[in-house]
Order: C-alpha cells, then sequence, then structure tokens
C-alpha cells in the first residue's frame, strides 16, 4: 500500500469516530454506520449510489462499515448502476478496442446481460478494499465473480455463484438468467 492511502485510510476512520456524536442525533440507533458513511462519502465524493436495488445498496453500505469500522479497510465505489445505453456504449468501445463481440465479452457484456444495468453489480476501489470485500463480503452476500476483474462484485443473496475466468465466460457456461 502507498504511504498516502494509508493516510486516507487514517484520516477517513479519524473522520468517522469524529462524526459519530452528530449522527447519533439524526440516527440513534444507527449512529456508526451513519458516521461511517458520511466520513466515506468524504474520501469518495464522486460515487454514486443510485441506481442500486436495495438490497444491493444496503449491503454495500453494512459492508464497508465493517471494513471501515472494525479493519480500518476504505472500500469506494467506482461504479454501480448503469443504465442500458451506457452499458450497451462500453460493449461497443469494447467491440471497437478488441475487434470483435467475442473478444469484447471478456471485459464487458451487452446491457441484456449486464448486472450493473440490474443494479446488483458494483466495480469497487481500492485493490485493498476488494480484498477484504473478497475474503468478508460474503457475510453481506457480496461475491467476486470474475478471475480477471478483482474489482467486480455481485450482490448474489442466493448464495455464492461459481468463479468464471471472465464476464463472457457466463454465457458459454453458465446459462443462469438476470433477476
Amino acid at each position: 500500500m502507498r504511504h498516502r492511502d494509508h493516510w486516507y485510510e487514517t484520516i477517513t476512520r479519524l473522520l468517522a469516530v469524529a462524526l459519530v456524536p452528530a449522527a447519533y442525533l439524526v440516527t440513534p440507533r444507527r449512529a456508526v454506520h451513519t458516521a461511517c458513511q458520511w466520513a466515506l462519502a468524504a474520501r469518495f465524493p464522486s460515487e454514486d449510489l443510485t441506481g442500486l436495488t436495495p438490497a444491493t445498496r444496503a449491503a454495500f453500505t453494512a459492508a464497508r462499515t465493517q471494513a471501515l469500522w472494525r479493519h480500518g479497510e476504505l472500500i469506494g465505489l467506482t461504479s454501480g448502476h448503469r443504465d442500458g445505453a451506457r452499458q450497451d456504449r462500453l460493449f461497443a468501445a469494447e467491440v471497437r478496442r478488441t475487434g470483435s463481440p467475442a473478444a469484447a465479452r471478456s471485459r464487458v457484456l451487452p446491457a441484456h446481460e449486464s448486472r450493473h444495468v440490474a443494479g446488483t453489480a458494483l466495480d469497487v476501489r481500492p485493490v485493498e478494499g476488494a480484498r477484504w470485500l473478497e475474503e468478508h463480503g460474503w457475510r453481506h452476500h457480496l461475491y467476486r465473480v470474475y478471475d480477471n476483474e478483482w474489482w467486480h462484485f455481485e450482490y448474489r443473496p442466493d448464495g455464492q455463484p461459481r468463479r468464471l475466468p471472465h464476464p463472457g465466460a457466463a454465457l458459454v457456461d453458465h446459462c443462469e438468467p438476470l433477476r
């Protein structure tokens, strides 16, 4: 971990502790959770949790609260819900970059197959936060699902899915409908 990242963790955790009294006034029974969310919002001001399903959002915020409060780990959201048009643009750009839809599917799925569009997929940062989520995320039904994407996790309340080598392997090896 870089020295700067350590400082970000320390400052964010200290901010969360300092915010507990104010959070208690707003949400007395969930003061620690609220304080952590405020501190994480200050650390990751550009992240957007809108569009995630309520269950996915609750699982993610509970996991990142536990990560910060108990282990001092930061987990930020790089990308969550994407509308279908944006997902299709990402897929089209990857097709242009790689030269074929089959090659593109190793990194990006079209909208009708993407759990980002369904609001149940999360791309997280930093690497240390993703490692924490890979180890502890099961408690919140959050699982890493692709070998080639350390940052991609999905909310799966029915249990841990089989880990796939990449997103495109889902169509060939794992025909599970989106919910």
